[in-house]
């Protein structure tokens, strides 16, 4: 190809200097051609085919890899025919006898016409999109897979990121509560995907049905929702983009933190300093484009919604309720009763009609059993000699002194002694353990080892008076009858006779 400097002298030498094209090709050592297209182009044209390309050995296989190829698009994309894969099916089912290289360049120009493209989007100010992102952190020291909730105002470029262990209904509308706490304001309109936390069906006319959750909290916050095409998330590219973004940004190397809370403390703060940040294509900062956004979007309600999971569930004869794969107890006066589980992000809560019968940790194991000791005693108080192999007691830690007073009661009383310490645990359902530890050391320091000691005690110090551990008083404690020793009585006992 020759140069555009080669081009200028040409053109100078005709149109300037008045040369002929014979002359200029015998001057230059080109052909007349070559000439008659440096007169008619200021500059290279380059290559421009006219005729298309002919593949004798390969066109009459062209539209079998085309069906190929068409069907790899409703594939995974780690699944999908590669261009020495079309040519081994095409040599070994097809029949085909041509060479690799031609196979490769077509099914690459096929690949690249088939690309897709988009049109470049203006935002309103006051809408949003949200979706949920995945990466590795150490959370207390183990390592596990983290589940962020990504929250985008395209407008302004303004984000909001919170991280939990699991993609759940809970943390959907968790991640709402917090983002729209964050901003202070609600969106006028939400765009999701069809994830199946938020999206129950879709029907033939393309409208979705929500789950009932989803819905609760779209009326309580008053947001119109929109939703991208199924498998397509460049429909809401600006929040696909910072799932990416806080990926690698905000967790590159792999974020260490204590606890969960320290670690959505430190996602918060980066979302915070990243709004003083100028992106290319914009003159002013992302707070100061937030603006906007905030101006157009509607203001808190009273109240924020209540983000959690709500089912029905079956007390079980052994006094637990199963939800999400784990049992957790509840009170042994509510078995085989229907209850409410509200299942919340970091806790589950279960309820008979008005009332909260039990609030446990949330456990993310499968198959786990979370007991709460007190809700078992009653019954074992009942059946004593279960108390050693109660599973809800087992690795319940209490201080020294419930096991010293235990001994001591065994020693004294035997089964009874087991009861009367189980007595003494109940108080646990009134008391703050604090306070009954303070009672049993007393307790134990005294002398005075039985439950209607202890409980005395108790009282005593949460009513702040001094306990009166006489008889008078107290007349629970076991009595003693101590009589006057004589000289005659002693003197019989060494005779051998009867005092």
């Amino acid at each position: 190809m020759y140069t555009v400097d080669l081009y200028l002298k040409v053109r100078h030498a005709h149109f300037q200097d008045g040369l002929s094209g014979r002359q200029i090709a015998r001057d230059f050592g080109i052909s007349r051609d070559s000439v008659a297209k440096m007169l008619a182009y200021s500059e290279p044209p380059g290559y421009r085919r006219v005729a298309p390309i002919r593949r004798p050995k390969l066109d009459p296989f062209t539209d079998q890899i085309d069906q190929w190829l068409a069907e790899d698009k409703a594939r995974p994309r780690k699944q999908r025919h590669t261009a020495k894969r079309v040519f081994e099916r095409l040599r070994d089912e097809c029949g085909f006898d041509g060479g690799y290289t031609i196979v490769k360049d077509y099914v690459r120009h096929r690949k690249r016409t088939g690309r897709e493209m988009f049109v470049p989007l203006s935002h309103p100010p006051g809408h949003a999109q949200a979706d949920f992102g995945e990466a590795l952190v150490v959370i207390g020291g183990v390592e596990q897979k983290a589940h962020f909730f990504a929250f985008d105002l395209p407008q302004s470029d303004a984000c909001f990121l919170r991280a939990y262990p699991a993609a759940t209904t809970e943390a959907w509308l968790d991640g709402h509560v917090h983002a729209f706490a964050f901003f202070g304001a609600v969106p006028l309109s939400i765009l999701y995907d069809n994830d199946r936390c938020l999206v129950a069906k879709i029907m033939p006319d393309g409208t979705r049905q929500r789950t009932q959750r989803f819905s609760a909290m779209l009326s309580h916050y008053v947001i119109d929702d929109r939703y991208g095409r199924p498998g397509k998330g460049n429909d809401k590219g600006a929040v696909e983009g910072l799932v990416g973004y806080g990926r690698r940004n905000f967790m590159v190397p792999i974020p260490r933190f204590a606890d969960w809370d320290a670690f959505n403390d430190y996602l918060e703060e980066q979302c915070r300093k990243r709004q003083a940040d100028i992106l290319r294509g914009h003159k002013i900062s992302i707070g100061e484009r937030l603006e906007a956004d905030l101006a157009a979007m509607r203001t808190l309600p009273t109240a924020p919604f209540e983000a959690c999971d709500l089912q029905s569930g079956q007390v079980t004869s052994t006094s637990v309720v199963r939800y999400r794969g784990n049992d957790y107890s509840v009170p042994v006066t509510y078995g085989h009763r229907a209850v409410w589980i509200k299942g919340f992000v970091t806790r589950v809560v279960i309820g008979s009609s008005t009332e909260v019968i039990a609030d446990h940790p949330r456990s993310y194991d499968s198959g786990d059993m979370v007991f709460d000791p007190l809700h078992y005693l009653p019954l074992i108080e009942r059946k004593i000699m279960s108390f050693d192999q109660a599973a809800p007691l087992q690795g319940w830690e209490l201080p020294e002194a419930f096991a010293t007073l235990r001994r001591l009661l065994e020693a004294r009383q035997g089964k009874a002694g087991k009861r009367e310490y189980v007595q003494v645990l109940r108080l646990l359902e009134r008391f703050e353990l604090e306070v009954l530890h303070l009672a049993v050391k007393d307790a134990l320091r005294m002398g005075a080892v039985s439950f209607d000691a202890i409980k005395h005690l108790v009282l005593c110090r949460v009513e702040r008076r001094p306990p009166r551990l006489d008889l008078d008083v107290y007349p629970f404690l076991p009595r003693t009858n101590i009589a006057t020793t004589s000289a005659a009585s002693y003197m019989r006992l060494l005779a051998g006779g009867e005092a």
